[in-house]
């Protein structure tokens, strides 16, 4: 079931995630109207369920995020963390993340949330789209994913709507639903992280996807998950008035250790006093770890121990050959893939990284000095948000990463690996309302479901 809104969730039927290990029952939408009933199918049950017209108490909210997931982690990560802060807050609240990510089932939800899987689509090296998997073209694709996404929200019923990112959606898969929800009154947000591009990049990209006219028409508020003082995600963009005045700014999301921690087996899996290396979805995460690798190759006195987390995402190949590199090291071990970072992050001496939204919210939330190598394609986002931070004094800048053929100098990692031990933490910086984005969001949720 979907919280407790699942007997008026039609057109959806439940379906087993393969190769998640019993990970959560995801959902998607089939289709089934019949009038006044809809069943639910699957291989095993058949229901029909009633058609009622009886809402929650308002106290019990429902409450809808929409995550487009094209490449890597960083949206469902996202997604996930405001869901189950919200949860944690809102007693009987039911909470439906609409995602596309094809890894949503290896991630454990709270009671109250739970997820509908769209059909994945993946961003090509040109910068298109194509459907992950099946045989259709992008275009078949969107409207398949643009139906599902309607259907999900006509049933859900929604008080309020979060998207993130992209206020279209995906080539503007979610307009049908965005006037649905307009048209029964729901409260709609859009949720940016705190940098989203260089301006001009920015300005053209929102231009050609009407992004502009779809916040003024649809959205009641745009919540920053960062700080002003830092960066100014939509600066040089040209707002109306109307919709500058949208803009709350929350800080970041703030995250915390599993509740089950500390595990007990934890020291024999993490060396204490390990740097943890960590190139979040992996998909272009090589370059950084084979610098990571070098430097330990090229310095023969670099005792410090490690362990590379690759990401779901990284080449099979790559794996395998860094896998290879990493086992002749005694002070270096490796692992695919961990759902729970975080509890890897707190064990850690300090942490080497790319400078995505996550990543970076968990080194702030867990005070860890840190060393990261952003990427600049095919954005300059990352790039942006760790040239702020260092310039704060959050964190400390390595080379960006450009592209598989980079080869950065290995002697800069050993520097930045033995200089863990002296580098000033993020909580020295003392920035008032860095974390409080959660607590934040919460407020801005029940201001956004109060009454009107």
């Amino acid at each position: 079931m979907i919280g407790s809104g699942a007997t008026r969730l039609c057109a959806v039927a439940r379906t087993r995630y393969i190769g998640t290990g019993g990970a959560p029952w995801g959902w998607r939408a089939e289709g089934h109207g019949t009038g006044g009933r809809t069943l639910l199918d699957d291989s095993e049950i058949r229901f029909e369920i009633p058609e009622t017209d009886e809402r929650e108490d308002p106290v019990a909210p429902r409450i809808m995020l929409y995550s487009h997931d094209t490449y890597g982690l960083g949206h469902i990560r996202r997604a996930r963390t405001i869901a189950m802060a919200l949860a944690a807050r809102f007693e009987g609240a039911s909470i439906l993340i609409a995602t596309g990510s094809p890894i949503v089932g290896r991630f454990d939800f709270p009671p109250g949330v739970d997820f509908v899987r769209i059909p994945g689509v993946v961003k090509l090296p040109s910068g298109d789209y194509a459907s992950e998997s099946m045989h259709l073209d992008i275009a078949q694709t969107v409207a398949l994913r643009e139906r599902i996404l309607r259907t999900t929200a006509e049933a859900f019923e929604p008080d309020l709507t979060i998207v993130d990112k992209e206020p279209t959606g995906l080539r503007g898969e979610m307009l049908p639903t965005l006037d649905l929800l307009k048209a029964r009154g729901a409260r709609i947000v859009l949720g940016l992280r705190d940098v989203l591009d260089e301006a001009s990049a920015l300005k053209a990209e929102w231009a050609r996807k009407g992004a502009l006219d779809a916040i003024e028409r649809y959205y009641d508020e745009i919540w920053v998950y960062g700080l002003r003082e830092i960066f100014e995600p939509l600066a040089g963009v040209p707002l109306s008035v109307k919709t500058e005045a949208k803009l709350r700014y929350t800080g970041y999301l703030r995250r915390e250790a599993p509740g089950e921690w500390p595990e007990p087996n934890m020291v024999e899996r993490v060396p204490s006093g390990s740097v943890l290396v960590t190139p979040g979805g992996g998909g272009d995460g090589d370059v950084l770890i084979d610098w990571v690798l070098r430097a330990y190759e090229s310095d023969a006195r670099l005792s410090v121990p490690a362990l590379i987390v690759f990401g779901p995402f990284l080449n099979a190949e790559r794996r395998a050959e860094f896998e290879r590199r990493a086992h002749r090291f005694r002070t270096i071990r490796t692992r695919n893939f961990d759902s729970r970072l975080e509890r890897l992050m707190i064990e850690s001496r300090g942490v080497i990284a790319m400078g995505g939204y996550n990543t970076f919210c968990e080194i702030l939330s867990f005070d860890k000095p840190a060393a990261i190598a952003p990427r600049i394609t095919p954005r300059m986002e990352q790039y942006l948000r760790v040239a702020a931070a260092e310039k704060i004094g959050l964190v400390r800048m390595l080379p960006p990463v450009r592209n598989g053929q980079d080869r950065p100098d290995p002697a800069a990692m050993v520097d930045a690996i033995r200089a863990f031990g002296t580098q000033p933490l993020p909580s020295e910086a003392r920035i008032d309302g860095l974390l409080d984005g959660l607590d934040r969001v919460t407020e801005l949720t029940r201001a956004a479901l109060a009454p009107r």
